[in-house]
This record gives structure tokens, sequence and C-alpha cells, in this order.
């Protein structure tokens, strides 16, 4: 059996944009946000700072197996480029009936500013 993981996404890799062909066959649990504050910063991708607090991050959860994982590591060049670090994350809920999930996931943050800031926390 492989290890499944969930990984918390905000920019080329979610839906609707060239890097989510990466995460096929993986499953989409839903839209959310990271539950502590980061800088995301946009210079053609974006970037996530960890110890600037500007605000939640938006983006999706995946839960992936161990193949996957390794693609994604090589993708954001961890840990020599961007870096994985679990975080806490507040899932949406899907259905009408559902409450909204905190989990933990993985998200890759990059080691200094670069760009713009974008302040809302969400690369379009």
């Amino acid at each position: 059996m492989t290890d499944k993981h969930m990984v918390f996404v905000y920019g080329t890799l979610k839906r609707g944009f060239g890097n989510n062909r990466l995460l096929s066959g993986s499953k989409f649990l839903g839209e959310a946000r990271t539950e502590d504050k980061f800088a995301l910063y946009e210079s053609g991708i974006p970037f996530v700072i960890e110890d600037e607090q500007v605000s939640q991050i938006s983006g999706e959860v995946y839960e992936v197996d161990e193949r996957t994982l390794a693609r994604l590591d090589r993708l954001e060049g961890h840990p020599n480029w961007y870096f994985r670090k679990m975080v806490n994350i507040s899932v949406n809920a899907t259905e009408r009936y559902e409450t909204e999930k905190r989990i933990q996931a993985w998200i890759y943050f990059f080691p200094k500013r670069q760009g713009i800031l974008i302040k809302s926390g969400v690369f379009q």
C-alpha cells in the first residue's frame, strides 16, 4: 500500500493552471486556505514566504501518493529552491451539510521575497 499525503497548492498546481496535470489521478479534497498568515508574492510564478504574516493563503488541497509527491518535489526544487513544510489548513465544506475541515498538509515555501506582494493571498 502506498502512503498518502495531503498537499496544499496555491499557484500553478491549482485547477485551470498548467502544472495541475501533475496531480492527475490524485484526489481533490476541496478549496482551502492556510490557518496562519503568510506572504504571497508573484514574479510570473507565486512564492509564499513563511516568516512574513500578511494574509491567509487561498488554494486547494489534494491527497497524493508517494510518487506524485516526488514529482511535486522535483517541480518545486525541494529542498534546494522551495522547501516543503507541514501547516494547518482549513478545507471548505463541499456539501451543504458538511462543516469546514481542519487538516495538516504540505505546502511549498520560498526562502526569500521575490516579485510583487499579493495582499489578498489569492494567486489568479
